[in-house]
């Protein structure tokens, strides 16, 4: 039995002026669980998630949230989304408890389900304790956590998630990135970012938009599989020339960081590293590290790029 769709948006386009932010975005999600939106600054991510969230009306193209249209009936639509944007809409003169308070009563929710909204809201993330103290005098970490708490409160089927874990420490997106995997056990997130790491760490599925168009749309196992490493680093007590390191098998260039640190680039197999540490041991080149280069976003966008306008 096939799951309802929570989201299905069709051949999306909105233009600005006379340019096109995005074209012909196709994006369907069913089912709970946690999909990335991943696209650097200016590439689409933004125009895509207002117009989702009913902020903006498109161009061309639809959108329908739980079956209902957008455009024809934003109300309703609305009801089923939660959206955190990239800076929390938080009104620091008010307690946490008066904020979800005013927050649910945005919602329209109805006058004896916004206590319990309120208090469940608060538990799942974990600022119960919170409750009268001023937005103010919470750390970025928490406050954070209270926009998440507002974008829960009415129980929505969707949560989209601009840049969560933005200006955050090490261990408060730890913190914040557990409260996000918990609300998706029971419903659909988008998590948008421009960093390949977050989007990894969290999502099962990707949506990748470069240039306003879906460049990328597959699992994250897919998306890993498909991206391959292209050099390795080393780091070398007594390294060759560079003409002696191109003469390994694969190797297309080097690069020479310092007397020491090597950077050689290859096309084809990652496993290239066992030759070159079977190589630098007969030659004795003293190997002292060697690793795998991940491409960079730059990178990837330019290769999926040229991957889909060949396809098309």
């Amino acid at each position: 039995m096939m799951q309802e769709s929570i989201v299905k948006i069709g051949h999306l386009s909105h233009k600005y002026s006379s340019s096109w932010a995005i074209r012909d975005i196709n994006i369907e999600i069913a089912g709970s669980g946690i999909v990335g939106l991943l696209g650097s600054n200016g590439a689409g991510k933004s125009t895509t998630m207002n117009i989702l969230c009913g902020v903006l009306n498109q161009t061309e193209g639809s959108v329908h949230i739980g079956g209902i249209d957008m455009r024809k009936e934003p109300e309703a639509a609305k009801r089923l989304i939660g959206f955190l944007p990239q800076n929390p809409p938080l009104y620091m003169d008010l307690t946490v408890d008066e904020y979800l308070v005013y927050c649910a009563d945005l919602r329209k929710m109805e006058k004896e389900q916004i206590r319990p909204a309120v208090e469940d809201a608060k538990e799942r993330c974990g600022i119960a304790h919170f409750s009268d103290r001023l937005i103010r005098n919470l750390s970025g970490g928490y406050r954070q956590r209270v926009g998440i708490a507002q974008a829960i409160i009415h129980r929505p089927k969707l949560v989209v998630l601009d840049e969560p874990t933005n200006g955050l420490d090490p261990n408060q997106i730890i913190e914040v990135r557990a409260l996000i995997k918990e609300i998706a056990a029971e419903r659909a997130v988008i998590f948008s970012s421009h960093i390949l790491s977050e989007v990894q760490v969290l999502c099962k599925d990707i949506k990748m938009i470069e240039g306003g168009r879906i460049v990328f749309a597959d699992t994250m196992d897919a998306f890993n599989n498909y991206v391959e490493p292209h050099s390795v680093l080393m780091v070398m007590e007594n390294p060759p020339a560079a003409e002696e390191l191109l003469r390994i098998p694969g190797a297309t260039k080097v690069d020479f960081l310092t007397g020491r640190q090597v950077r050689l680039y290859f096309g084809g197999d990652p496993s290239i590293t066992e030759t070159i540490i079977e190589i630098c041991v007969q030659k004795g080149w003293k190997l002292r590290e060697i690793s795998l280069d991940k491409s960079s976003l730059d990178e990837i966008f330019a290769q999926l790029s040229n991957h889909t306008s060949k396809k098309n």
